[in-house]
Parts: C-alpha cells; structure tokens; sequence
C-alpha cells in the first residue's frame, strides 16, 4: 500500500490514494480503534465494519451539530476511549467534519484518521484538517484546524452514490481548477461526469491531483491567515444560501462561484465567467437561481471572513488565478442587487 505523507507545522498526514478498507487495521489497530459512521454508509457497505468498533450517527447535515458531539462523546464514554484510542470517520464531509472535532476535543485530542466515501470528501472535505459543527443557519461556525493522522481512500466505496453526490464533488474539483489549476480547467472542459464514473484510473489520478493541490495550499498556509482563503471560493454566497434554501453543497457551491464571478468581473476585470458557467453545467451544476437577497446578507454578516463592516470576498483574476478582495457590505448589497 503506497503512502504518500504531507508535512505540517503540527504534524503530517498520510495518505494513501489506491487503497482498501480492508488496509485499515494496518493503519489503526481493531482493538483500540473507534470507527464512526452513518446510517447511509452502514447500510450500504454493513460488511466492512465487521470486526471494528462502530458507532453508528444518523445521516444528514442537520444533524451536524453540537448536539451530535456531546451524544458522540457520551458513546466514547461508555466505551472507555482514552488517550490512546483512534477515532476513524468513514463518511461523507458530515461525518469527518463531526469526527475530526470530537476528536480535538474529546480529552484534549486523539489520534484521527478519515476513509473518505464521498468525492466530496476525498477531493476536499477530509482535507485540510478543517473541523467543526453548524450553529444555526451559520455553516461550521464553532470548529477547530488540526490535521488528521491519514486519509484511507478507496474508490470502490463510491460506486453506491447517488448522482447528487458525485456533483458535489464536482463542484470542488471545479473550484480547485478555476483558483489553482487552469490546466486541470482545461482537462474538465474535454471530459465528463460519466467518463469520470466509468475510469476508475482516470477519477483515482483526478482525486489524488486535487488533494495535492489543496494541501500545497493548506501546507503554506494551515491557519488561514493568507492564501488558504482561496479555497473559499463560491463559499461565502454558497454557504448563505446552502442551509437556508435546503440546497446540496454542490449546488450552493456552484450558485457561490458564479456570484463571485460577477463580483470577479467589476472588481478584478474577470472576463471568463461564461467559461465557468459552461463547465459547471457541464457536470449538472445550476449557475442561476432567485434568493432573498437580504436574508442572504444577513448570513453574511456573521461569515467567518467578515472583518467589521466588510467581507474578504475571493474573486478571480482569470481562470487558474484567485485573489482576496475586500468589500463594504453596502457595496455588496449594490452589485448582488443588480444580479437578482
């Protein structure tokens, strides 16, 4: 099983990128291994847990929350995990987001490691070392950053999909491209969703690229004080809207990203937005929808990127080139209005 290890000022991550489930208890030993799990990925794949310690959460972002925590803890509790222990989430970004958290903090921080079973979280969710819960309509609002011991990813896990999720996943890889990689840009535009699906060497090569690609970012830049804020692209406007409109990830995400193209357009002179808009549609993302704008901006107003009156808004120079640009929340208001 080849590793590939990723330094960090706090540590490193392993991670292996052509593996098998079946090579977890070489990474974490059964006997002082807590595996944690929803009800989707249990249902769907119950034969794999067999011989682990499994704590079984219920499936959904709704239920991404401090409540699950403080439930997950008392589990831990019961079932005597100490210091020594590893805590494993196998699931989707909910899950390692829930996971990596309670691990943080549960007494003080244990060993945790992710198998990713979505293309969302292989690509990006369980990247990053980026934890925490949703309060509220406010997206990951109470969190912390610390990095996992390893990511195990093994592909045939996503074939239960439903094809909402693949596009999730999609609309990270897309974002990877359009603020990193105009290459892998390119690369999209000439393929597709169903060749992705049907290639496993092609999708397996896709997913390790993005990984790189953002812990190249997160490694210069783990506490987000500089250019990791690229990776909020299509985040600030897609998390507003995501949990108030009951919306995918993917699809906030992608509603996000052409908002901050046409802010890329006035602010940065961005002249490729159509660009995007093909390719998101290309792989079934929606590039246009009405909103309340005002409830929107509201949201807004408690992002995590707010600095007093303004947001740290990411934008685009042209494909491949992101930037942070601040805007007055009035200004805001002014440009969003003239889109709806």
């Amino acid at each position: 099983m080849k590793k590939t290890r990723f330094l960090f000022s706090s540590g490193s991550t392993d991670c292996y990128f052509n593996g098998a489930f079946t090579q977890l208890k070489r990474i974490a030993d059964p006997a002082n291994t807590i595996v944690v799990t929803d009800q989707n990925v249990y249902r769907h794949h119950r034969s794999i847990f067999a011989g682990w310690n499994t704590i079984v959460l219920r499936a959904g972002e709704e239920y991404k929350v401090q409540a699950t925590v403080d439930a997950l803890i008392e589990q831990l509790v019961s079932l005597k995990a100490d210091r020594t222990t590893t805590l494993v989430g196998v699931g989707g970004g909910v899950i390692t987001d829930l996971v990596g958290y309670t691990a943080a903090i549960y007494m003080r921080g244990l060993r945790v490691g992710f198998v990713p079973t979505t293309l969302l979280a292989m690509v990006d969710a369980a990247i990053g070392g980026k934890n925490g819960v949703d309060v509220g309509v406010y997206k990951n609002l109470a969190g912390t950053i610390r990095q996992p011991a390893f990511l195990l990813y093994d592909i045939s896990l996503l074939s239960t999909l439903p094809t909402v999720e693949w596009q999730n996943g999609f609309a990270e890889i897309i974002k990877h491209a359009a603020i990193l990689d105009a290459s892998l840009f390119g690369t999209l535009e000439k393929r597709s969703l169903p060749f992705y699906q049907k290639d496993r060497a092609a999708l397996t090569a896709l997913i390790a690229r993005n990984a790189r690609l953002k812990y190249k970012v997160v490694r210069s830049d783990e506490q987000e004080t500089g250019n990791r804020k690229w990776l909020n692209f299509g985040h600030t406007m897609g998390h507003a809207l995501e949990n108030q409109y009951q919306l995918s990830h993917g699809q906030a995400i992608s509603l996000g990203m052409m908002t901050a193209a046409a802010l890329s357009y006035h602010y940065q002179g961005f002249t490729e937005s159509a660009r995007l808009e093909e390719l998101l549609a290309l792989y079934g993302l929606p590039t246009r929808a009405h909103y309340n704008l005002k409830k929107a901006l509201s949201v807004l107003r408690m992002d995590k990127k707010r600095q007093a009156d303004r947001i740290l808004y990411v934008l685009l120079q042209k494909i491949g080139k992101a930037t942070v640009h601040p805007i007055r929340f009035g200004q805001l208001e002014k440009q969003l209005g003239k889109q709806l």
